[in-house]
């Protein structure tokens, strides 16, 4: 074995045995992956990956997603290696409270993490996302000679990844838009964590991915570095195809009785085995943690080679600025995150007298305002424009440039191939929810999703990581309860909304006509802290005369007193929504027999209840406690408003298929109702007395 292969065997054994010793120390974890793919990681991150450690946010920088997020300790050694803010005591410290070094990579937590990962195939379709996100910014800012935006997005996926029914929709999707520079190493063990994965999967990955429109090419030895090399290489002058790379590896490599097992998936190696897989590589067993002094070295390349390729691109940034000064200007600023200087004027108030429009038609007539003066606003539907409004007028169809729109049927008008900012998603609810959140985790992005609100189901797991990781992306559901009618109960999202309201730092915002819509989309725009969640109605709603009720822009604070009879009212009405003019109907009615009554729009839990205690009371002031909530969707929760002496108009069933206004009146969202709740609450007598 020449000098070149002997250090870069202790390398990679360096990367399986800092995972294996980390794992061992905290009584838990995954050494599986590490142990079998740490030679093709190796190969990827030493010879590929362009990275600078010291500026993990060097913006030009190559994407590497551990999809596989079990595996962490594969990629904290790499990080700590390669030289990122992460010492050899937080890699001692794996899975311990306050470590860096948790138990699945988490996003903004750990220096040189992407993206939190472990739910599987979820890394893969946000890397799709990633992939979408590099072409449209190099197809929108690129000029010759100044490439601002050149970079790949690298994956690391098991045979988990592969079965995960998210993964064939984002990466079919790849293939149809040819994201040549989307790379996917496969991790190819053929053992999951129960067993063989044959006993569940025998499917031909490979012909599969063909299918879909990719490279696809194998090694047959995941320890041959030359090979994999060799590989990435191919992979990398593909410019029309996405390209994975099955590398077929042993899990647990060296493990004398676990590898090639299930046994070495998700628990310690143990110190029998621990000690015999040291033995098989030549390693030494008395000294855990240890990090030979040339591996050190050379894994520190990274840093000088980082600094030379920031450097390269600066300079090209500071030409670019000599010649392009706009557009370099507009890049910086997309890529800080900021919104674009006075991008509110775009935004008018729907006057007093328009005639009724449902939020979805709305919220359409706000997204063309914003997309004109917002340009890094990017997304779609899916494959449901027609109905929920969501598509930006002239803006053109994100394409690949080798489609040609004849191709296509036709497009919609605006720029053509990777310029076009309406992402066609298709019928892919699961997808299209992760690959949103990889375009706003590359950042230069905001990406919208929309859909119908029953199908927020499907996109359950994406909203929660987007939610963990705090990212701004915006999700459109529209059909907003049982007003959708004749669709029947499969249409009528009566759980969904509160679903997502359960979800930590997730922002849900259900306006109650044209005006609170644009104040949530506002909201949704300015909020850099988590993703927004809008949800629209099918139905028309009245466009409520602000010169009789308050200012819409009550909206910005998540709840507000939209209106009250008297001062020192005895009864507070509370709705979202589509229920809330309904409701201001009763309560005139109950005003006019005397009752003091406020009605209070609560579009947002989230913002009202982060208002200060004075603000909060003061609309909902504790000592009345005669309170009814209205709105088209489960009960649960709504105590956390009205107390337990108070009442809910809710739904306790699933809906039905008939006309919107029977449903309505069926289910008791009726002006009747609510008067009578609010005199059985008050004691009043059916005259009213």
């Amino acid at each position: 074995m020449s000098d070149k292969n002997m250090l870069e065997k202790k390398c990679i054994d360096t990367i399986r045995f800092l995972a294996a010793d980390a794992i061992e120390k905290a009584k838990s974890g995954h050494p599986g992956m590490p142990l079998g793919a740490a030679a093709a990681a190796f190969t990827l991150w030493t010879k590929h990956l362009k990275h600078n450690p010291k500026n993990p946010q060097w913006p030009d920088r190559d994407r590497f997603v551990l999809s596989s997020g079990h595996a962490s300790m594969l990629l904290y050694s790499l990080l700590h290696l390669t030289g990122y803010a992460l010492s050899l005591d937080d890699i001692k410290n794996f899975r311990q409270w306050g470590s860096l070094t948790p138990g699945h990579p988490e996003y903004k937590h750990t220096p040189g993490v992407e993206v939190t990962t472990g739910p599987l195939g979820q890394g893969l379709a946000n890397a799709v996302g990633m992939a979408i996100a590099e072409a449209h910014l190099a197809a929108r800012f690129n000029r010759d000679g100044a490439n601002l935006v050149d970079h790949f997005t690298y994956v690391m996926a098991g045979d988990g990844d592969m079965m995960e029914g998210v993964t064939a929709e984002a990466c079919s999707l790849a293939g149809h838009l040819r994201l040549g520079k989307l790379i996917v190493l496969y991790d190819d063990n053929r053992v999951t964590l129960a067993g063989s994965a044959a006993l569940s999967c025998t499917e031909n990955i490979e012909l599969r991915f063909k299918a879909y429109g990719w490279q696809v090419q194998k090694v047959a030895d995941g320890n041959d570095v030359a090979a994999i090399d060799r590989a990435i290489k191919k992979a990398r002058r593909e410019t029309e195809k996405p390209s994975l790379i099955c590398v077929q590896s042993t899990i647990g490599y060296g493990a004398p009785g676990k590898q090639g097992s299930c046994d070495a998936h998700g628990s310690p190696l143990g110190e029998k085995e621990l000690r015999g897989a040291k033995d098989n590589c030549a390693w030494p067993v008395e000294e855990p943690f240890y990090v030979p002094e040339d591996v050190q070295k050379y894994f520190r390349k990274a840093l000088s080679r980082g600094k030379k390729c920031e450097k390269q691109w600066q300079d090209n940034l500071d030409n670019c600025k000599q010649k392009e000064p706009v557009i370099t200007a507009e890049f910086e600023r997309i890529t800080r995150g900021e919104l674009p200087e006075n991008w509110e004027s775009a935004l008018s108030e729907f006057p007093n007298g328009s005639k009724d429009v449902a939020t979805r038609k709305a919220g359409e007539i706000v997204m063309q305002a914003i997309a004109a003066k917002v340009p890094e606003m990017s997304g779609g539907s899916a494959d449901l424009n027609p109905s929920t409004f969501t598509w930006l007028k002239g803006l053109g169809d994100f394409q690949s440039p080798a489609t040609s729109a004849e191709d296509l049927h036709g497009m919609v008008g605006g720029p053509w191939g990777y310029q076009g900012r309406n992402i066609h998603f298709g019928v892919r609810e699961h997808a299209m929810g992760s690959i949103a959140v990889g375009m706003a985790l590359h950042g230069g992005i905001i990406p919208y999703t929309a859909t119908f609100l029953p199908f927020a189901d499907y996109m359950r797991p994406p909203m929660r990581l987007a939610a963990l990781m705090g990212v701004r992306a915006i999700f459109v559901f529209t059909h907003d309860s049982i007003g959708v009618g004749e669709d029947g109960p499969t249409h009528q999202p009566i759980e969904q909304t509160m679903n997502l309201r359960q979800v930590p730092n997730m922002t849900v915002i259900r306006p109650a006509d044209a005006n609170e819509t644009l104040e949530a989309w506002r909201l949704a725009l300015t909020n850099t802290s988590g993703p927004t969640t809008l949800v629209f109605s099918r139905q028309n709603l009245p466009v409520l005369d602000r010169s009789v009720y308050s200012a819409a822009f009550g909206t910005r604070r998540g709840g507000y007193i939209l209106w009250e009879s008297a001062p020192n009212p005895e009864l507070i009405l509370i709705a979202t929504g589509s229920e809330v003019s309904l409701t201001l109907t009763a309560a005139r009615k109950l005003a006019e027999n005397g009752t003091k009554v406020r009605v209070v729009s609560l579009p947002s839990w989230e913002i009202f209840d982060r208002q200060p205690q004075e603000y909060r009371e003061g609309v909902l002031p504790p000592a009345i406690t005669a309170r009814i909530a209205v709105e088209a969707g489960i009960k649960l929760g709504w105590e956390h408003y009205v107390g337990l002496s108070g009442k809910i108009i809710g739904m306790e069933t699933f809906g039905a298929s008939a006309p919107a206004p029977i449903l309505f009146e069926k289910f008791g969202f009726t002006i009747d109702k609510i008067i009578e709740a609010a005199r059985e609450l008050l004691n009043f007598s059916q005259t009213g007395k």
